[in-house]
Formats: structure tokens, C-alpha cells, sequence
């Protein structure tokens, strides 16, 4: 692009970071384009497809009529899907009022962020988290606040920490759990002490994205937005994309206060509207429906960790934790750092996964994206075989480094 053109876009635009694991995924397919046989474990998508009985649902929608414009928050049939599955799982009691369902989870956080949040509001994000929490923050006007937690603490975040880094301007609590990118998941008796921190600051409010929640090995899901002290201050998020192995789908929705669902719908009329009305219908129809592929689906994905964080294990230098739900490894490569090989010094997270990337030809996204810098995530939605050999290159890689 001209110089010219480029001055032309907005500073917006212009100060926004490109996702991470979208542009790692790109120079994937760039390199097999060339020829090359590359693993991508960069991209959060089960590779699982989408349950028989749901795709079933979708086609009889369409052969029913439901191809025309939606109300804005979504079918009412699906809030009344919604509304009964938070009382079911989650203990969260919401009227159809309070339930929007937007073009992804994704959409469903900006929409809340651009209620919520006027220029210099601060947003404290627990870290490492998601890639595009920060830009949708800033995008918004607000001002990320990082409270970050290492390996040694499972990457997650107390009660305390949050508490330290609350000012005058904080507006928003945000993170998710089961957590993209480190799979940590923080437990009723840590949720609710992080409850009791934002109950005692009137005005702050809780966006807790639980779109992993199906993917949770710790027996029992846990919300934030279940504690009565925190119950009207809280946004839960979720969707179909996980779970149900429905991301092409872009299905995502909230549990709000009324107001703050009305806000969300007022945006979200104006950029885009309701979801697809026949996807809308399947949906509906997921959530009430046999549970028993996203059960099968998280049990292969426990297997797969176990066995990722064994193989991990036995790489020199790389240290690996055991999280309890998605479908991440995060490992801290910090001990690699000043080592070379090939002509390329190993400096950041960074250069490490280029390193990979060009010697290995294993994709993984770096953990600069997720304000984690000594890390990098591993996506186990892949089958075995592909596992066992990207993890067998990946440790033939590293023992090159000196």
C-alpha cells in the first residue's frame, strides 16, 4: 500500500495490533503454500465438526423459512434456550430481557465495552489473556490494566493482586475461565473471593467469558455472576464455538443487567443486527439437546493434554504446568533465551516460535500476543498423530540451541 493511503486510515486502525494467532495461522498456510509440510497448532478451533443432530437442526430451519432478518438480541427462542441453560449449569437466573446473542463471543465483548467504557476508563484484564481483549478495550477508549500471574501460580490472578491495581478509574474486571491461552481454571472458592474485592468498589463492573466452559476438567463449572454480591454487576459470556464445535457458526451471547443488555442490543443494531436466523434455530436446539458429544469431545481433548504435557515433559528446558480446562499448553520457554542455533538468536517468545515456525515448520502462536512474554501456546485441537510428530520436531528443534 502507498505511503499516501497509509497516512489516509485512521489512527485507529493504524495503532491496532493484528491478532496474533490469525497472522500466525496465514504465515502457516504461506509456508505449505510453498511446499512445505507444516502443523499448525496455532488457531483455537476444535477439529472436531459440528455434531450431527445440530447440523440436522440448521438444515430443517432452512427448509422451514429461516433465512430472513432476526430481532436484534437474537430469537426468542433461543434466549428461552439461553435463559434455561444459565439456570441449568450456571446458576444464573436471567430474564429474556437480559440475554443478547450477538455474531460471536467476540462481538458479544465489544458490544459490552462500547456500553461500558468512556475515553481513559481502565479495564483490569488478568493475564495471560485472550489476544483480542486488549484491542477491543482500546478500541473502545479504555485503557488496559494487565494483573498478570506466572506458571508457578498456575497463571491465575488472586483476589489480592486485583485489589492492588484497583484505582479511581477502573470501570471493568475482565478475563475467562477456563482461560485462552493458558487453560487455567480458577475455582468457586478463588471466583469468590475475586467477588468480594469488586463487591466493596461500586461501579465496577465483571465481563467473565466462559466460552470454555464444556471444556472444563475440574468436574464443575463455576460463574462468577453466580455470587449475590456481585450478581447485577456481572456480564457473562459464552457462545457455541467451543463446546459444540460450532465456530464457523458465530454464535456468542451474554447474560446481562437489563441495561446493560439494552445497550449491547442498541450497538449492535447499528453495525450488524441479529445473528442468522437458521443458526439462531440449531442453536437453540444444542443447548436443550444430548449433551453427549461435548462430553465425548472434552474427554479427547483431557487425553490429548495428558498426553501433550508428557511428551512436553520430556524436552529439556521446557517448562509445563497441567491446566484444567480448553485446550492450550502454555509452556515457559524462558530457559532458551541467549541461546542459538543456525545462525538466529533466541531473545523473546517471539523469535522462538519464528524459529519453530522455519525450522520445525510447527506453528504456535508466541506469548508476547497474550502479555505473557516467556511463553508460548500450543493448541492440542489436532489429532495425535499430528501431536506426537509436531512435538517430536518441535524437541529435535530445541536441541539444536546452544
Amino acid at each position: 500500500m502507498a505511503t499516501a493511503s497509509i497516512q489516509h486510515l485512521s489512527q485507529r486502525i493504524r495503532q491496532m495490533e493484528e491478532s496474533a494467532t490469525i497472522k500466525m495461522a496465514q504465515m502457516a498456510r504461506d509456508l505449505a503454500a510453498q511446499g512445505h509440510d507444516v502443523i499448525s497448532l496455532s488457531l483455537g478451533e476444535p477439529d472436531f465438526d459440528t455434531p450431527a443432530h445440530i447440523k440436522e437442526a440448521a438444515k430443517k430451519a432452512l427448509d422451514e423459512g429461516y433465512t430472513k432478518y432476526t430481532p436484534v438480541p437474537g430469537l426468542v427462542e433461543l434466549r428461552k434456550a439461553i435463559q434455561a441453560k444459565f439456570s441449568r449449569d450456571n446458576g444464573l437466573e436471567y430474564g429474556l430481557n437480559q440475554i443478547v446473542v450477538s455474531n460471536g463471543a467476540k462481538q458479544s465483548i465489544a458490544n459490552i465495552c462500547l456500553s461500558l467504557l468512556d475515553e481513559g476508563d481502565e479495564v483490569i484484564i488478568l493475564a495471560p489473556y485472550w489476544v483480542s481483549y486488549s484491542e477491543i478495550v482500546k478500541l473502545a477508549g479504555g485503557v488496559p490494566v494487565l494483573v498478570s500471574a506466572d506458571i508457578e501460580k498456575d497463571y491465575k490472578a488472586s483476589a489480592e493482586q486485583i485489589a492492588a491495581a484497583i484505582t479511581s478509574r477502573t470501570r471493568v474486571l475482565l478475563f475467562s475461565s477456563p482461560c485462552n491461552p493458558t487453560g487455567s481454571v480458577y475455582l468457586k472458592e478463588e471466583l469468590k473471593a475475586i467477588a468480594e474485592v469488586i463487591a466493596r468498589h461500586e461501579g465496577i463492573y465483571i465481563i467473565s467469558d466462559e466460552i470454555y466452559e464444556y471444556i472444563n476438567f475440574t468436574g464443575k463449572h463455576a460463574s462468577i455472576g453466580a455470587f449475590e454480591e456481585v450478581k447485577d454487576r456481572t456480564v457473562t459470556v459464552n457462545g457455541f464455538s467451543k463446546g459444540f464445535a460450532m465456530t464457523g457458526w458465530r454464535l456468542g451471547y451474554i447474560g446481562a443487567p437489563e441495561w446493560i443488555a439494552e445497550a449491547c442490543s442498541k450497538i449492535q443494531g447499528q453495525f450488524t443486527s441479529g445473528a442468522t436466523s437458521f443458526g439462531q434455530k440449531a442453536a437453540a436446539y444444542a443447548l436443550l439437546a444430548d449433551m453427549t458429544p461435548t462430553f465425548e469431545m472434552r474427554e479427547a481433548f483431557r487425553q490429548r493434554r495428558d498426553m501433550v504435557i508428557e511428551l512436553l515433559g520430556k524436552i529439556p528446558g521446557m517448562k509445563v504446568n497441567r491446566p484444567q480446562g480448553a485446550f492450550y499448553i502454555f509452556p515457559d520457554i524462558s530457559s532458551y533465551f541467549g541461546k542459538h542455533a543456525d545462525g538466529i538468536t533466541i531473545n523473546t517468545a517471539d523469535d522462538f516460535c519464528e524459529y519453530l515456525l522455519h525450522n520445525a515448520h510447527v506453528a504456535v502462536v508466541t506469548g508476547s500476543a497474550f502479555g505473557a512474554d516467556n511463553c508460548f501456546r500450543i493448541s492440542y485441537a489436532a489429532s495425535e498423530k499430528e501431536l506426537r510428530e509436531a512435538i517430536r520436531r518441535i524437541g529435535e528443534a530445541v536441541s539444536k540451541l546452544q
